[in-house]
Order: C-alpha cells, then sequence, then structure tokens
C-alpha cells in the first residue's frame, strides 16, 4: 500500500523532519500538538493540524486514545512516532494497526521483545552478538544479584530490563551497595517502566559508545555504518560522529556484520538502531541494546552515505521491498552532530525554556540545522529541551571539526541561553580532536576544561 497522507505523532525538531520527508515524497501530513504547541513549527508546515490535549505529555503526546482519535479524524493512511514519547510502544504500534492504518516503524510484537532488554541480550547471543558479561536474564533477588557481582567483579551496573535512554541504571562497588542499591533500583524501575525487573551486567572501564545504523523489510537486512556517541553527560549524549573515529576497519566489519546478524534474527522492518560498548584496550564489543526508532542522531548517517533514513522508512512502510543492497552504502567523508539545547552550561545546565528573539542560521556547503526554531517562537516548559541539531560534513575528521567550528560561531540564536559555548568548546579542544575521549570523558571535562573557559561558571562541576 504506497502511503497518501501520515499523521506525525509527535513533536519539535523531528516532527519537522517527518513532515519535510513526507512532503518531499508527495505525502499529505497531520501533526498533532498540545495546547502549549499550538504555534510551533511543525504546525505551521503541516498540512493540517489537530489539538489532542493539554500541555502534560500524558494528557497529549502519551495519550493513544486521543491520537487514534485524531488519526481516524483525519483519515491518514499511516502513523509516524518520531523519537521519544510513544515511538518504543508496542501497544502504541497495535493499536495504530488495529485501527486499520500503517504504524511506521517495526510491529509491536518487534518493540516489545527488543524493548525488553533481558530478551534482547538473549537475542544477541542466538546472533551470535558478545555481549556484555553480567546475568542471563532477570535476576531473580539479591541473592542471586550477589553471585553474579562475585562472578563477573566489581564494579557493576544494575540495569532496569524496561529501561532506555540511560534511565533506570545504577553502578555500585562493592557487596555492600549492591545490597543497598538493588531494591531501591526495582522500585525506581517499577515507578518509571511499570516493570520492576533487573539484570547486571559489568562495568566496562573507559569504552567508547558505538551504535550501528541498521534497516530492514523484513526479509533484507543492511547497516549504514556505525556511529561514535562517547560524548555523553548523565548517560544522555552530547555529540555524534559518523563514522567512529580511530575504530580499527576489521573491528568495524564486525561490528556491522553483528548489527546485521541481529536484524535478520528478528525479522526487523524499518530503521533501528543497535548499540555497543567498544574496549579499545582488547578491540572487544559489546551489544547493549536496540533502539526500534529513528534516532536523534540519524542525520550525521545521512550525511556519509547521501540516504535519507526517514523517506526509507515511509517506503518500507508502505510495502516497497528495501530499495538499497549493502554494496549499494557507501561511507564518504566525516560528519558530526551537536545537540542544541534550550540549557544554561553556566548554571549546571538548567534548562531554560523563552522566546527566540533573532535567529540566524548558518548556510554553506555540508552544513544542515534540523530545528523547530523560528524567531519569535516561544519555547515550552513541557519538554525536553532540545532545540536542534547542527549537523557538519567534511571530507576528513579535521576539516569537518574546523567547519563545525566556523558554524557555531555563526549560529545565533538569542533570547534564550543555550548549549552552543559548550559545543564550540569541544569543537576546539585537543583531547575531542585527537578523538581521545570515552563514555566518561565529558563529565570530568566540564569540571576542569570547560569550567576554565572565559565566561563559563565553576558552577557546572
Amino acid at each position: 500500500m504506497t502511503i497518501r497522507s501520515v499523521l506525525i505523532a509527535n513533536r519539535g525538531e523531528i516532527a519537522v523532519r517527518i513532515i519535510k520527508a513526507a512532503k518531499a515524497l508527495g505525502i499529505r501530513t497531520v501533526q498533532v500538538h498540545s495546547a502549549a504547541d499550538a504555534e510551533m513549527l511543525a504546525v505551521k508546515l503541516a498540512d493540517e493540524a489537530i489539538n489532542i490535549g493539554s500541555p502534560a505529555p500524558k494528557k497529549s503526546y502519551l495519550n493513544i486514545e486521543a491520537i487514534i482519535a485524531a488519526a481516524r479524524a483525519a483519515g491518514v493512511d499511516a502513523v509516524h512516532p518520531g523519537y521519544g514519547f510513544l515511538s518504543e510502544n508496542g501497544d502504541f504500534a497495535d493499536a495504530v494497526e488495529a485501527a486499520g492504518m500503517i504504524f511506521i516503524g517495526p510491529s509491536g510484537e518487534a518493540i516489545r521483545l527488543l524493548g525488553d532488554k533481558v530478551a534482547a541480550r538473549e537475542i544477541a547471543k542466538r546472533a551470535g552478538v558478545p555481549t556484555v558479561p553480567g546475568s542471563d536474564g532477570r535476576v531473580a533477588d539479591i541473592d542471586a544479584a550477589e553471585v553474579i557481582a562475585k562472578h563477573t567483579g566489581f564494579p557493576v551496573m544494575i540495569k532496569a530490563a524496561a529501561g532506555g535512554g540511560g534511565r533506570g541504571i545504577r553502578i555500585v562497588r562493592s557487596l555492600a551497595e549492591l545490597r543497598e542499591q538493588f531494591p531501591l533500583a526495582s522500585t525506581e524501575a517499577a515507578a518509571a517502566f511499570g516493570d520492576g525487573g533487573l539484570y547486571m551486567e559489568k562495568v566496562i572501564t573507559c569504552a567508547r559508545h558505538i551504535e550501528v545504523q541498521i534497516f530492514g523489510d523484513g526479509r533484507n537486512f543492511v547497516h549504514c555504518f556505525e556511529r561514535e556517541c562517547s560524548l555523553q553527560r548523565r548517560r544522555q549524549k552530547v555529540w555524534e560522529e559518523a563514522q567512529a573515529f580511530l575504530l580499527p576497519d576489521d573491528v568495524r566489519q564486525r561490528l556491522c556484520a553483528s548489527a546485521v546478524a541481529l536484524a535478520a534474527e528478528v525479522g526487523y522492518r524499518g530503521a533501528g538502531t543497535v548499540e555497543y560498548l567498544y574496549d579499545e584496550d582488547s578491540r572487544q564489543f559489546y551489544f547493549i541494546e536496540v533502539n526500534t526508532r529513528i534516532q536523534v542522531e540519524h542525520p550525521v548517517t545521512e550525511m556519509i552515505t547521501g540516504i535519507d533514513l526517514v523517506q526509507e522508512m515511509f517506503k518500507v512502510a508502505g510495502g516497497a521491498p528495501l530499495s538499497l543492497s549493502q554494496s549499494d552504502i557507501r561511507a564518504r567523508g566525516h560528519a558530526i552532530e551537536c545537540r542544541i539545547n534550550a540549557e544554561d552550561p553556566a548554571k549546571g545546565f538548567l534548562p531554560a525554556p523563552g522566546t527566540v528573539t533573532r535567529l540566524s542560521i548558518p548556510e554553506g556547503e555540508g552544513i544542515r540545522f534540523d530545528t523547530m526554531l523560528y524567531a519569535g517562537y516561544t519555547v515550552p516548559p513541557f519538554y525536553d529541551s532540545l532545540l536542534g541539531k547542527l549537523v557538519v560534513w567534511a571530507e576528513d575528521r579535521n576539516a569537518c571539526l574546523d567547519r563545525l567550528a566556523a558554524a557555531l560561531s555563526n549560529l545565533t540564536i538569542e533570547g534564550l541561553p543555550t548549549t552552543i559555548p559548550l559545543h564550540l568548546a569541544l569543537a576546539r579542544d585537543p583531547s575531542v580532536r585527537k578523538g581521545a575521549f570515552h563514555t566518561r570523558f565529558l563529565e570530568s571535562w566540564l569540571e576542569t576544561d570547560f569550567a576554565a573557559v572565559d565566561g563559563v561558571s565553576a558552577e557546572v562541576a
């Protein structure tokens, strides 16, 4: 079935991104929005907009009944969930299909299966993908947790089986900490995800976070190379690159092949990402999880491959076979994405919604800015602080960093503080330029190097 109309069940910059991809394919767009988002850019760009509730996400963007009712009223063929909100909710995918519409993503069954971190580990093992040493499944109780910790050695991570996005994770360094934190982690997981199940993994010290973009149509599966996502604050990605710098070619080949094998194991449909930890000392990588949606950082993959991943999602969801074979997909140059947030780095990254009084976006070869902003727009306080993503491409990484620094210097967002100063400092940092970083690098860098930058308060520490 060719998709002729789509409802975008999301907001912000990803909603704008989906609308642009849909319009390029001649697809009619319907944008849902909360009362707080009536003036957002996606509402202005869509062919039709429908108010689905009050600002609270539970009453709007997480309200399955309201979204399905809007989709029915608009008479759309399909629903695109974007990322976040209901994008990895199997029940939502099922509800869309039950209403006679296409869910642009994997099946509800696949979302549930891969969204359960324990089940996903078992699938990875069946596909021959290395997993981090730890529990074979859910940990039954504290006694079982102690046995596992003694076997793997400390430190270990206690992780929510139904968690994601860096949430539901606790690191413990002793048996005493384990006994204290295990029941607390279970209670926290139950409150956050409706599932108190836990599993455990060995902490890989100074690892890099590398992920592989996969795509499938349920029968054919490919990868679009890997991304480096090690610059993180509180386990939230801040800066992403493609391809991963200094990754040996033989490791890259094994890494990407393993992601395709995992996709084939479940008959994956649509865009997805397989995430790994990479230990540079041993040159070994370990499976973390699968994200069954388009990622925030997908533009860096698009920049090095020339593939419009969102358009491909529409085509495959509409029943078309995968249009690309692995030999068709080639990586060229280097790309970096900076997440520009409405946060004040000088005040501990305090969220700072407000009105954009002036906006000036850099233009030129290899520069892309995916955003929801326009001059006069008031950023509401109810949602994620992401304003946009500055993405830069060049023939090699050094040239890319130079172009990024220039683009950041020419990106003006006035009226509210942003994380532009953070990214500009990172683009100029010697360690970052050498690629000498890992998942714990940024937080210590914020306490020392960034705190010393002119105009930045030591409050970041």
